[in-house]
């Protein structure tokens, strides 16, 4: 309804000019009431149309403005307004009354039986009803119109007509039918009040005045309010000229209290009808405005619909608007180009045209689901081109409805998201594959905050620092790092947040069982998230297998070492070895010289045993393998240690009923045995139990990554365990080095581990050593399965006694004290020597002497060309010459593999003249 406050007079704040056009009125009525008051008493003449007339006029008045006080109440529904309404109603009602019953009015005695005292009680009640209801008007009116009614406006104007209707109907009863019980008001012939009259006229002035000020105190007023108090204010001088100081009917006290009578009953009226006045003014305005409104909202309409229209056809959107039957009646330029069909040829037709057959009932769903008034938003599914071909899209849908609301059709707005949800899932995809990489990544992936919180762990943490992902997310990469990396670790950060990609730094971290473990890390800094991305390699193995590499270089560096020694010292013991046998034969007479030649003897064989040893450590003798039972060797080997190892040690086979045979040296094999057997003998003084181990093993792929020196495939293993005392953690890298030893000084040479290491590694095995301190020691022999090769030339050879003979050899040797030594055995064999001291040498003896039979070379000599690449060169020139070699270590140049060539001979230095006959006669007879 709007805000009635500024529309209806009963509601309209009074302002000052309210306030000062009121008081203009009272301050007029109070002269023209102060000048009349002298003369109240003066006769005039009697005019009796003039009773008619005001009565008319202020029963017409009162009516009037009951109308329209009723009008507003039914409107405003304010309790307040109703009871002001009543009371004017009230006063037009007894106007009309007083009228009728008036002597000589309407009739000479008056209507309804009146009496001497009816008008005069009329005029009574008429005035002390009007100032009550103005009172009960005052108190229940407030600032927004007091108590409101909440029934039926109409039953209460109907009860409050009925009400007034009652009240004067008994009034006049009493006062007409019944005046003969009511006191007398007028006594004499003059109309001398009496003390009841002066009572009842006090009582109204009492009431009057009270409305008056009730009014006054109950703010803010309206303008009625203020119009009321002028009422009041006229009602006041109507009582008193007109009811207390006139002294009869037409003197000018009865006169000018009914003017202001009538004046009391206008000032409202009149304040009404220029308040309706002001309403139709402004409904006049209103109209104009509504007017002008609709016709800017038609042009307003009109052009928002050629703008929707425009908006529609620009669209990048499908836009399609279908009854709910899915009659297509709306289809834009994008829908044309989204789905192939014109505007004609869609606009019409079901819009099933471009729903698949698989998707038709998911659209009568839709139709159903929008019919209830249902939007539906972001909907994607898929539809068909004009081609037949699918296209995704995306679907907002909304009802059509009518001004009334209802539903009449549906609107569509279909966006192609073919290539969107193309790109989507490749992002999924991605997404996925950045997903799985994370998760099954071997490398630590970190990410973290500015401030080094880690946000995302990958699963690989757990097998590397034993924690789980979610025990370290949320919490600060410093509770894990090494405290002596922190600070190198912060650098690099602060170096990636300037925008420096880091490679390869090494930080290290504490595992969850407080071990280091150190990481190579890639990190970079993203600004746009503010995160760091790292990747961690653990360098565990790395640096294992590094450790590694740097002992096999190391015992590679010493094994050449050892091997160039053990060649120098063997050609010092192949002349000291020759020619002890001509020294003991020279002073056999002698026994003292015979005895110091014995001992010159013993001692150049243990030089040679000392040298053979150093050349099984480089892996550098020549091996002779065959096919080698382990098992029986094995037990062959415990039945030879019974003796020497004693009864306070335990010997103990467990042999593999089913292990394999091994291709390897026999006789070396079982010196490396007996090595080992005498090494847990010396680790358990006190006695203890030995071991032997036979199994079948394979060595994987894995485990061949780990040790660079293993090819992957079958190994025949072979374990010499005790239960001595074990080595410290701290020698174990050691125990292979040539020359060192955990026993104490006089009890080892520090050979015989370094012995069987050269050994097992020339034979193409692996040897892994296990102790630990207090509980013993386990060393397990891996020796290559054997495939059933034909054994080596080396077979043929026998021990027997040769005799010399006279054919031309050849001597090739760097060394002149060896070659000269040699040259002299040869000789005393009956051979004709010829000697050179390098390949060049003996290639132009061999051009110009024809007969030579035998070409006996060192393997190692200095210049371009060794001894095999000299019997290469000589075999071009003298196809059928015989060849023998000789050397104290060979550098692979006769043995391929730790295995001599088929159809090589070699004599090994140091050796005996017996040794050195036999080799002639067996290469000179090849």
């Amino acid at each position: 309804m709007g805000d009635e406050r500024n529309v209806f007079l009963s509601t309209v704040p009074a302002t000052r000019d309210d306030r000062v056009a009121a008081l203009v009125v009272v301050a007029v009525s109070a002269v023209l009431f102060a000048c009349v008051l002298p003369f109240a008493t003066v006769p005039l003449p009697a005019i009796p149309a003039f009773i008619a007339s005001y009565q008319s006029a202020l029963a017409i008045n009162d009516l009037i403005t009951a109308i329209l006080l009723f009008s507003q109440f039914a409107l405003l529904r304010s309790r307040a307004l109703l009871l002001l309404a009543s009371g004017y109603l009230f006063t037009a009602a007894a106007a009309i009354i007083h009228a009728l019953t008036f002597p000589g009015l309407f009739a000479p005695a008056g209507f309804f039986n009146s009496g001497p005292q009816t008008t005069a009680w009329l005029y009574q009640i008429w005035h002390t009803g009007f100032p009550l209801l103005a009172i009960g008007y005052a108190v229940l009116k407030d600032k927004d119109g007091g108590p409101k009614i909440r029934g039926s406006v109409g039953r209460a104007l109907f009860g409050s007509i009925v009400a007034v209707g009652v009240t004067l109907s008994v009034a006049t009863w009493i006062v007409t039918v019944r005046h003969d019980i009511l006191p007398t008001l007028l006594s004499g012939e003059e109309g001398r009040f009496t003390p009841i009259l002066i009572g009842i006229l006090s009582t109204e002035l009492l009431l009057s005045f009270a409305a008056l000020l009730i009014l006054w105190l109950r703010r803010p007023h309206s303008v009625l309010d203020i119009w009321l108090m002028v009422v009041m204010c006229a009602w006041l001088c109507d009582i008193a000229l007109s009811g207390v100081v006139n002294a009869a009917r037409f003197d000018l006290g009865f006169y000018a209290g009914r003017l202001y009578g009538l004046c009391a009953a206008s000032f409202v009226l009149a304040a009404l009808l220029v308040d309706n006045m002001g309403l139709q003014a402004k409904l006049a305005r209103l109209l104009g405005s509504l007017r002008l409104q609709a016709a800017s909202e038609r042009d307003l309409r009109t052009e928002r619909d050629s703008l929707f229209s425009a908006v529609v056809e620009s669209s990048s959107d499908a836009i399609i608007t279908i009854l709910l039957d899915g009659t297509i009646t709306g289809w834009n330029g994008a829908a044309e180009r989204l789905f192939g069909f014109t505007a004609a040829e869609a606009i019409g037709r079901q819009i099933g045209i471009i729903v698949p057959p698989d998707r038709r009932e998911e659209v009568r769903d839709i139709i159903e689901r929008i019919s209830r008034g249902e939007l539906i938003a972001h909907y994607e599914t898929s539809r068909m081109r004009k081609d037949g071909g699918a296209v995704d899209v995306s679907l907002s849908i909304s009802p059509i409805r009518m001004v009334s609301g209802e539903i009449v059709g549906i609107s569509k707005a279909a966006r192609d998201i073919t290539e969107s949800k193309r790109t989507q899932q490749a992002l999924s995809q991605e997404i996925e594959e950045r997903r799985r990489i994370f998760d099954s990544s071997n490398d630590l992936i970190f990410v973290t905050d500015s401030a080094g919180n880690f946000i995302q762990v990958s699963p690989s943490v757990t097998a590397i620092l034993g924690y789980e992902p979610a025990e370290m997310v949320g919490r600060s990469a410093i509770e894990f790092i090494h405290p002596d990396d922190l600070e190198h670790t912060r650098k690099e950060m602060r170096a990636g947040r300037r925008g420096q990609s880091k490679r390869n730094f090494e930080t290290r971290y504490i595992n969850k069982e407080g071990q280091s473990v150190t990481l190579n890390w890639t990190g970079t800094w993203s600004e746009p998230v503010r995160r760091h991305f790292f990747i961690g390699r653990d360098l565990t193995e790395k640096q294992a297998a590094e450790a590694q590499l740097r002992h096999v270089q190391k015992m590679d560096a010493v094994g050449q070492l050892t091997g160039g020694v053990a060649h120098d010292f063997n050609n010092i013991l192949t002349v000291i070895t020759g020619t002890i046998g001509i020294l003991e034969e020279a002073v056999a007479g002698e026994p003292q010289l015979a005895a110091i030649a014995k001992l010159i003897d013993e001692a150049a064989e243990r030089g040679a045993n000392l040298t053979r040893h150093l050349l099984a450590f480089a892996r550098k003798q020549p091996l002779q393998p065959l096919e080698v039972d382990v098992n029986a060797l094995v037990l062959e080997a415990a039945k030879l240690l019974h003796p020497t190892l004693g009864e306070h040690i335990e010997i103990t086979p467990l042999l593999a009923e089913d292990a394999w045979t091994a291709l390897v040296d026999p006789s070396q094999l079982t010196t490396a045995v007996l090595n080992l057997a005498i090494n847990a003998r010396d680790a358990m003084p006190g006695g203890g139990k030995l071991a032997f181990e036979t199994s079948n093993v394979y060595l994987d792929e894995t485990y061949a990554g780990m040790h660079s020196e293993v090819a992957p495939g079958n190994y025949v293993m072979i374990a010499v365990s005790d239960t001595g005392s074990g080595i410290p953690p701290a020698l174990l890298e050691r125990v292979f080095e040539p020359f060192f030893t955990t026993k104490e000084v006089g009890k080892g040479t520090g050979l015989g581990l370094s012995m069987v290491f050269g050994f097992v590694k020339q034979s193409g095995g692996h040897i892994k050593i296990y102790s630990e301190q207090g509980h013993g020691t386990s060393v397990k022999i891996y020796l290559p399965r054997a495939t059933g090769l034909n054994q080596t030339a080396a077979e043929a050879l026998v021990a027997a006694d040769i005799e010399g003979g006279n054919e031309i050899v050849l001597v090739v040797e760097d060394d002149s004290l060896v070659r000269r030594y040699v040259m002299t055995q040869i000789e005393s064999l009956g051979y004709t020597t010829l000697e050179a001291a390098n390949a060049s040498d003996a290639l132009r003896i061999i051009d110009d002497v024809p007969n030579v039979d035998l070409l006996f070379t060192d393997v190692i000599m200095p210049g371009n060309m060794n001894g095999r690449q000299l019997v290469d060169e000589a075999l071009k020139r003298r196809p059928g010459l015989k060849t023998l070699f000789t050397s104290g270590y060979t550098e692979n140049a006769i043995v391929h593999h730790g295995r001599l060539d088929s159809g090589v001979l070699l004599l090994a230095k140091p050796y005996r003249k017996s040794e050195l006959a036999r080799m002639i006669r067996l290469a000179l007879g090849s």
